[in-house]
Formats: C-alpha cells, sequence, structure tokens
C-alpha cells in the first residue's frame, strides 16, 4: 500500500544497498484521502534520523509551544478555557497531500507499481518464498509481505480467517472487520483569509493555537496547515451507545452546509463563525480497530492501519505507522535475509503493546472531550486526565524502543 506508513518503510528500506523493494499500490497514483495530519516531537525525531526533516520543515507549520487549548463551547455565550495542554514542541501540522509527497519524492524510480490490487498471497512453507496474486491476473513473489494496505486490509482478513482455521479458533475472525465507534465526523478546510477577525480586529484564535471546543457528546478540533494559510476543521458528533455496531451507510459521504450547523446549533459564536465559513463540508463515520493479539504470521506482517487504525482524537495514526516503519526497516535491513523471523517477532513485541495503548487511549481520550468518560464534566480532574492521555509522547525515546527491537531480534526474545 502507497499511504504514509507504506511509504515511510519503503523509502527507509531503499536506504539499504542489499534490499530490494517493491511497492504495490492498488489506485493509479500516489493519493491520500482527508486534509490535514499532525505528528509530534517523536514522530519529528524519526523524520530527521531519516534525513527528510529539512524538507518537511519547508511545508510544515510554524511549531507552536502547546499542543491543545481545551475550552468549553456548547453555549450560546463565550465559552471558557479548562485545559491547556502544554508539550515540548507541541503537534507540528501538515497538509496530508503535501506531507505524502516528500516521501513520493524520495523513491526511487522503479519501486512502484500502480493498479496492483491484491487478491490474495500462498506461501507453500513458512520459511519459503510468498506468492501474491493481483486482481489484474498477474503475481509477484517475495520473502517478506508488509500489509500496510488501510484499515480494511485484505492481509490481514486472509491473515486471521487462516489463523482462526488453523488454531479453531473463530474468536480470531472478530479482528478482520473495523468497528464503528458510533462517531460521526464532519471535516472541511477555510482559508484562513476567508475566517472573519472579531470586533476588536484580532485574527481567530484557532489561527494560532489549535483548539479542542468541547461540550455533550460532540467537539470540533481545529487547527492551521499549509504554513498558517489553511484552517483543517474536523467536528465530531457521537452516540456512544452505538460504539460497536454495524454502519450500513458510506463511510464518507458529502453534505450540505445546513445539516453541519444544524448539529452545533448553539455553540458559542466563535465555533459558529468557524463552521460557517465550511461551504462544501464531508461526512465521515469514524472507525477503529479491536486491538490485533498478533501482527504477524510466518513472514507476512502487518504495519499503520492494517495493524493498528485508530480513531483520530489524539492525532496518532500517520505518527504510529511511521514509528511502525522505522522500527520494521531497521530489523529487516539489519537481519535481511537472514533471521526475518526473529526481525518480525521483534517488530511485534515492540510495536503492538505501544500501538494497542494509543489505539486504546485515543477512543478514550474522545470520550473526555465529550464529557462521556467515567470523569464526566468534573474539570479539576478531567484536565489532568487528559494531560496524562498523552504521555505516550515521550514515556520512551525512539532509539531506546529500536534498541530493544534489535536486541530482542539478536536473542531471540520476544514474548509479549
Amino acid at each position: 500500500g502507497g499511504g504514509i506508513g507504506g511509504l515511510c518503510l519503503a523509502v527507509s528500506l531503499t536506504q539499504q544497498s542489499h534490499v530490494e523493494v517493491n511497492l504495490y499500490e492498488a489506485a493509479g497514483q500516489f493519493k491520500e484521502i482527508g486534509a490535514g495530519v499532525m505528528i509530534w516531537a517523536r514522530t519529528w525525531h524519526i523524520l530527521h534520523l531519516m534525513g527528510l526533516s529539512d524538507e518537511f520543515a519547508k511545508i510544515a507549520h510554524a511549531l507552536p509551544t502547546v499542543g491543545f487549548d481545551y475550552r468549553r463551547s456548547d453555549q450560546p455565550v463565550e465559552g471558557a478555557r479548562f485545559k491547556l495542554v502544554e508539550m515540548p514542541y507541541g503537534c507540528i501540522r501538515f497538509h496530508r497531500a503535501a506531507f505524502l509527497d516528500v516521501f513520493v519524492n524520495h523513491l526511487p524510480a522503479g519501486i512502484a507499481h500502480f493498479g496492483k490490487r491484491l487478491v490474495s498471497y500462498s506461501q507453500a512453507s513458512p520459511k519459503s518464498p510468498i506468492s501474491i496474486s493481483f486482481a489484474d491476473g498477474t503475481v509477484a513473489e517475495c520473502d517478506v509481505l508488509v500489509g500496510a494496505d488501510g484499515i480494511k486490509s485484505c492481509i490481514r482478513a486472509q491473515m486471521y480467517r487462516e489463523m482462526a482455521e488453523k488454531e479453531g479458533d473463530p474468536r480470531l475472525l472478530h479482528y478482520i472487520d473495523p468497528i464503528w465507534t458510533g462517531t460521526m465526523a464532519y471535516r472541511g478546510l477555510i482559508r484562513a483569509e476567508d475566517i472573519p477577525r472579531s470586533k476588536d480586529g484580532l485574527l481567530h484564535r484557532t489561527i494560532q493555537t489549535p483548539m479542542m471546543y468541547c461540550g455533550k457528546n460532540k467537539h470540533v478540533v481545529s487547527y492551521s496547515i499549509s504554513q498558517g494559510q489553511i484552517v483543517n476543521v474536523v467536528t465530531f458528533a457521537s452516540e456512544p451507545g452505538k460504539q460497536g455496531e454495524s454502519f450500513d451507510g458510506e463511510w464518507v459521504a458529502n453534505c450540505d452546509q445546513a445539516e453541519l450547523l444544524s448539529c452545533y446549533a448553539g455553540w458559542e459564536p466563535e465555533v459558529e463563525q468557524l463552521l460557517k465559513c465550511i461551504r462544501n463540508p464531508t461526512r465521515w463515520a469514524i472507525h477503529h480497530l479491536r486491538p490485533l493479539p498478533f501482527y504477524h504470521k510466518d513472514r507476512v506482517v502487518l504495519l499503520g492501519d492494517a495493524a493498528h487504525a485508530m480513531s483520530p482524537h489524539q492525532g496518532a495514526g500517520a505518527g504510529q505507522a511511521i514509528e511502525d516503519a522505522f522500527i520494521l526497516s531497521h530489523l529487516l535491513s539489519k537481519n535481511a535475509p537472514f533471521d526475518l523471523d526473529l526481525s518480525l517477532d521483534a517488530y511485534q513485541a515492540v510495536r503492538l503493546p505501544a500501538s494497542n495503548k494509543v489505539l486504546t487511549g485515543s477512543y478514550e481520550s474522545g470520550m473526555m472531550y465529550e464529557f462521556t468518560s467515567h470523569l464526566g464534566e468534573e474539570y479539576e480532574k478531567l484536565g489532568p486526565a487528559i494531560q496524562q492521555q498523552w504521555s505516550w509522547i515521550d514515556e520512551t525515546a525512539v532509539e531506546e524502543d529500536l534498541a530493544v527491537a534489535l536486541q530482542l531480534a539478536d536473542k531471540g526474545l520476544c514474548a509479549i
């Protein structure tokens, strides 16, 4: 797959002359859906280690000094801050397409193959080459198959179906399909210059500060991208009781502005002012995965959303995919063509618990923003709890995680 995770892995592996890499993308070109992407300091450090930070810096918005400004906003009068989440370097924001292009520009010619929708894979024995079949009738062969094919991953589906049959455990089938979180989101982009100034002539606060406008069962996220020229807005409306229910409609659909404004009618003026600038919103059904019990079987391995698609409430999806790629690329380049199984075991041992923690925490964070967690509207407890949800950002350094993975691969000690 040619999303952020797959491209990051491919670029990292092509820096190693002894590793042959092929990237297969179902679409006719690289493309990303969505508008904004944010990363945190640990992900930025990985980009620096890859030698890409200078180019990403050219398309990033200026680094803020905070994370998000949390504000109670579901009332017609002016709202009030209840928590300012501060962290080193804050969140670094990009336009998603520009972010992807940096990786694309560093991918050597001949690596990418388009119009290749994978249908299935097969392997005669655990250590034999893997044959992969595409919808256009072509086939290819590889030593390691990395499924970076997104939240609806067909590689994950085949892996878990086969393991359910082999182990006689139908419970594994529950990990195949994504589940609806009970949340709908509306997305839109606004030119910063189109947002009216206040009566005092001041810029809208979200142009300078990433904002989290919170209300009961709803919240609105807004932050600037494209070096401050564009504001990305994502609003959320949740029915917590529907978490895990099937969603039968289209996951992404166009909708009219009236639907968006009706959903947030009666919110504080600066929120309504912002939403009125979104002329053509899109509506998204937010899905995520159940935390998976394993990421690889033999030499087939999952990465990014295929492994841990998560709700967007911590802006962590892209960063987690990049961390996967960072760890996996170093393990494969160090041990290829030997000890591939130990490398994949080590990748799983390090990345599975870490990313599952963020997956679960992201959903919990969304509940906190909408006052539906066990803390309700107790601001004195809620504010510090929200801050603590971001602790994964600096609990470990990426070099420490890599060192652990390499040590596990060397010693073959990979229990999770």
